[in-house]
């Protein structure tokens, strides 16, 4: 089986001034102005929030067209209708044709959030919204000689994820020993990239992604339908490195705000249903 590598590395900027003001910092790990490029992937962003006990992180607002994934790298916050999110903890939302979210959230400790936008295909952009907590502890484990990865959705190894997908996603949390190394079978027609926490890693024959970069695939030849691996090996410390991977759905997006569509006509119609009050709330699913 052929080997899967790194084609570029991008050292991500430190921490910004998020949304929410005074004690929230966050970083754009995938650019939303990139999509072409980045398909299935919209956006990643990496917030960091810490805030006095009981002020609120945001509040309600609309999501339409397309995936929301949030993991917890570290932490807990809690959401008055989608319950508590811990360390481990994901939410998958379908946003779809239209829902509002984050009616009541308060993080209630010091926390680092992964949200990731993902695209949906072509016949399931206006799907119901619909949302699956994922907790850590019912997430598969596969566990080799210095690795812990932690199966989120598709499959690695002899496991599957727990994740109900649109869009066929491979979304692994891997944590290595130093010097350890973890191979990841990928399909070829995959688009995806790695994104490490901690530590750093080399990635296929001569890539080295470290802390705070994304490490993007390489691309199998045009043609290629088969299955190729990925291998990682953390250097001289432990590691921690989130793999995304997914199928492109080559299918142009345009995006305003919140909402996600493939014209700017369904995106006033996405608007409109919010201001006139139509658009279901998560509390409502």
């Amino acid at each position: 089986m052929s080997q899967r590598g790194i084609v570029r590395v991008v050292t991500l900027p430190p921490p910004a001034p998020g949304f929410i003001g005074e004690g929230h910092t966050a970083v754009t790990v995938v650019d939303p102005h990139d999509f072409e490029r980045n398909d299935p992937f919209i956006a990643l962003m990496d917030d960091r929030i810490d805030l006095e006990p009981g002020k609120p992180a945001g509040g309600a607002h609309p999501h339409g067209g397309f995936e929301t994934v949030t993991l917890v790298v570290e932490g807990k916050v809690r959401d008055r209708d989608e319950g508590t999110l811990e360390e481990g903890d994901i939410l998958w939302m379908t946003a779809g044709s239209g829902v509002i979210h984050n009616e009541d959230v308060e993080p209630l400790e010091k926390t680092r959030i992964l949200q990731l936008w993902l695209t949906l295909p072509q016949s399931a952009r206006w799907a119901e919204p619909r949302f699956e907590m994922i907790k850590r502890d019912t997430v598969p484990v596969r566990i080799e000689p210095g690795v812990e990865a932690r199966v989120y959705s598709g499959s690695s190894g002899s496991l599957r994820g727990p994740a109900h997908n649109y869009v066929p996603v491979t979304l692994v949390d891997v944590r290595l020993d130093a010097g350890a190394s973890f191979e990841q079978e990928l399909p070829d027609t995959y688009n995806g990239f790695i994104y490490v926490i901690d530590g750093d890693v080399s990635a296929g024959e001569k890539a080295r992604v470290g802390e705070g970069q994304v490490g993007w695939l390489d691309r199998p030849a045009r043609h290629s339908s088969g299955n190729s691996i990925l291998r990682i090996t953390a250097g001289e410390k432990s590691a921690r490195v989130l793999l995304y991977a997914g199928e492109r759905q080559n299918v142009p997006i345009v995006m305003h705000g919140p909402f996600v569509a493939e014209n700017r006509a369904d995106l006033m119609r996405l608007s409109r249903l919010y201001v006139d009050g139509k658009m279901p709330r998560v509390s409502e699913l």
